[in-house]
């Protein structure tokens, strides 16, 4: 081997390296900086009131004191006097023209990440809205045909928003079943497709 092609070994093994380090160490430094952001917001709201009594600043105080409200807050919002005020709030805020839309934006994308398993059976794939494109779907019911026909209730949300979508019900003969659980389904429609497993395993019929 030529001192060339050695040279050229080392630095095609030292580029690698390098390239591995820089991919193994970017998510890290990523999730560092917005977790500092994370805390930093929280201490700027707490701090000002907590730190006079104090005397000093505790970083990192923001965010127990913060999710200890939240915690008090969803216990207020639980029970028959802390829903109706909430109720009463909403109302409020809906005659203030762009708060509204601040805010119903907000709760929509709230409630996206904050789908659970609760009406959703599995994932599968139904030709919509052409035949050769398939739009992934949510299994929320069955039912049966007059000629005995089964039929499954599909819930199609939109992309990147799954609040919103279409109810269909299709014969199961026309739907193919995927073995995605319904927590990487939402992660696929929430980000367009970019989040999905490398291989899936497809069949025609649902299992009982």
């Amino acid at each position: 081997m030529g001192k060339q092609s050695l040279w050229l070994l080392i630095r095609t093994n030292l580029r690698n390296k390098f390239i591995a380090g820089a991919l193994a160490l970017i998510p890290i430094v990523v999730t560092i900086y917005f977790l500092k952001i994370f805390i930093g917001f929280f201490d700027q709201i707490v701090s000002p009131i907590i730190d006079p009594y104090l005397g000093f600043h505790i970083p990192g105080l923001g965010l127990i004191v913060s999710l200890l409200a939240i915690y008090l807050l969803g216990l207020f919002i639980t029970n028959i006097i802390g829903k109706t005020s909430f109720r009463l709030f909403e109302k409020w805020l809906n005659y203030i023209p762009l708060v509204r839309t601040v805010y119903q934006v907000s709760k929509q994308v709230m409630s996206a990440f904050t789908f659970t398993k609760t009406g959703f059976e599995r994932v599968v794939f139904v030709e919509y809205p052409r035949t050769s494109a398939w739009t992934l779907g949510f299994v929320t019911g069955r039912s049966v045909g007059k000629d005995g026909t089964p039929f499954l209730h599909l819930f199609l949300p939109t992309t990147p928003n799954p609040t919103s979508g279409w109810a269909l019900f299709v014969p199961e003969d026309d739907v193919i079943v995927s073995d995605m659980t319904v927590e990487q389904g939402l992660k696929a429609l929430i980000s367009g497709g970019a989040i999905t497993p490398p291989v899936m395993k497809l069949r025609r019929r649902l299992s009982k």
